[in-house]
């Protein structure tokens, strides 16, 4: 637990940069969540390093985000510090085949960059909400492919402060997972090796993503996107609806009647809503199909 002297201590390293109490539902796509205790957007990688090193010779508890869109924060809140990426660590470069972005640029903009340089191989990503840094640690994927086929390397800050590389044959990317999940860094900034191709051919490929999204997805509510990984062989929406589940409502929160893997926030849905169709959905799944649903989105919180 953080207490006062840490909070001003972080205010005077940081001037304009620390909040306490900060509501996290203001910073997850589910538009749930209690407060932080103490919340830092730092403008850079130098304040980022400030941060993280002074927590740890602190020693409080830190949890970094991005854009909070596998996120589901409990009431209770985060206790500590919680540390935003954000747009002030979204910078965006190109160099002949590669592209290297900060970890706190959204997907879409690498993908839109990517296009605009005619460099292939983001089309898959069109419509995938999410920072650069948390696409790389979930290798966040659609559409039959994945972010590890064009990583080559990435730039990571340990929890004692000190910067190093990973290449992309040390991170041991697997489906919707990564050894980031478990290591004790942060991501900073990723460089990615694409190829050439013809902006209108990837053009047109990011639009028939982007309107099979607005067809099969319910973009127009609260939601993390897919909340359960798909099985080997199978489909977690399709498991979740063939166990009937689709369109149930606990509160305001609603297996959406769009797509089955997804979770929705009708307007007031709590963590403790969507936890207990979560569980139902599991319970449920198990029991028809003795399949085990594991989660893609992460659960934090005191509660």
């Amino acid at each position: 637990m953080a207490d006062s002297a840490i909070c001003r201590e972080l205010q005077e390293l940081l001037p304009g940069r620390v909040r306490t109490g900060e509501p996290m539902k203001n910073h997850t796509s589910w538009r749930i969540g209690g407060p932080s205790e103490i919340f830092v957007e730092p403008a850079g990688r130098e304040e980022l390093q400030l941060v993280v090193s002074h927590a740890h010779r602190r020693q409080v508890p830190l949890m970094v985000i991005g854009n909070g869109s596998n996120l589901l924060v409990t009431e209770g809140g985060i206790r500590g510090i919680v540390v935003k990426i954000g747009s002030d660590l979204g910078r965006i470069t190109t160099r002949d085949l590669r592209i290297t972005a900060e970890a706190g640029a959204k997907l879409a903009g690498v993908a839109a960059v990517a296009r605009d340089k005619g460099l292939g191989g983001f089309e898959f990503s069109a419509g995938i909400p999410g920072t650069v840094g948390g696409a790389v640690v979930m290798n966040a994927g659609a559409n039959g492919s994945s972010i590890c086929s064009l990583v080559h390397k990435v730039l990571l800050l340990s929890l004692e402060g000190e910067f190093y590389q990973k290449a992309n044959k040390d991170i041991s990317f697997g489906y919707r997972t990564s050894i980031l999940q478990s290591e004790p860094a942060i991501v900073v900034e990723a460089e990615f090796f694409c190829h050439f191709k013809d902006k209108k051919e990837i053009t047109a490929e990011m639009e028939r993503h982007l309107n099979r999204r607005r067809q099969t997805q319910p973009l127009g509510y609260p939601n993390a996107g897919s909340v359960f990984k798909n099985p080997p062989g199978d489909s977690a929406g399709r498991l979740i609806e063939a166990a009937g589940l689709k369109g149930l409502r606990i509160g305001d929160a609603q297996i959406s009647t769009v797509h089955a893997n997804f979770i929705i926030n009708l307007g007031s849905a709590t963590a403790r809503d969507i936890l207990k169709l979560v569980e139902l959905a599991r319970e449920k799944v198990l029991g028809c199909f003795g399949v085990e649903l594991q989660l893609e989105i992460k659960v934090i919180g005191n509660d």
